[in-house]
């Protein structure tokens, strides 16, 4: 398999959320969303691509005032993709690109319920051989009626050396 990675567009922005919504365990957001990731992020937001079609995609920006992190929002791969290690082969491919070459930190925020994303960060911290501590970053209570369940931050690193 030959896959292409490059910087996400906002043209991009409706074929990320068909991938979104087709997982079944991302939260969907408006297309408008992912437009302006494409648009406003590209060099932080970043596709996989498979004989010309994108087949997964992550979406991410390095925080305010934290200028040693990067937040990983979303990592999504066509469900016909899975298993494949597309979404390892992008957090690669994103941690080694020049804007992270002052990143020491990955964060992140995974569902319990979200076991696959657990796993791929953990195993991402494991291949990096560094840490990953996992505290609460948004209780159940915040969200509307209790209908989402809490958001676990994943905070990996510190990272020593990156852009190898």
């Amino acid at each position: 398999m030959h896959l292409t990675f490059r910087n996400m567009t906002e043209q991009d922005g409706a074929d990320v959320w068909t991938i979104v919504k087709e997982t079944g365990v991302l939260d969907v957001n408006s297309v408008y969303a992912y437009l302006m990731m494409g648009k406003y992020f590209p060099h932080t937001c970043v596709v996989a691509e498979y004989n010309g079609k994108i087949c997964g995609f992550i979406t991410a920006f390095l925080p305010p005032g934290k200028p040693d992190t990067i937040f990983v929002w979303q990592v999504g791969v066509a469900n016909t993709q899975q298993g494949k290690g597309i979404g390892k082969s992008l957090l690669r491919f994103l941690m080694t690109r020049d804007v992270c070459r002052g990143v020491r930190f990955l964060e992140t925020t995974i569902s319990p319920s979200n076991r696959p994303s657990e796993s791929l960060f953990r195993g991402f911290a494991r291949d990096w051989k560094t840490g990953c501590r996992v505290t609460e970053c948004f209780p159940v209570e915040l969200f509307l009626d209790g209908a989402h369940e809490a958001e676990m931050l994943f905070r990996i690193g510190p990272f020593s050396q990156l852009n190898c």
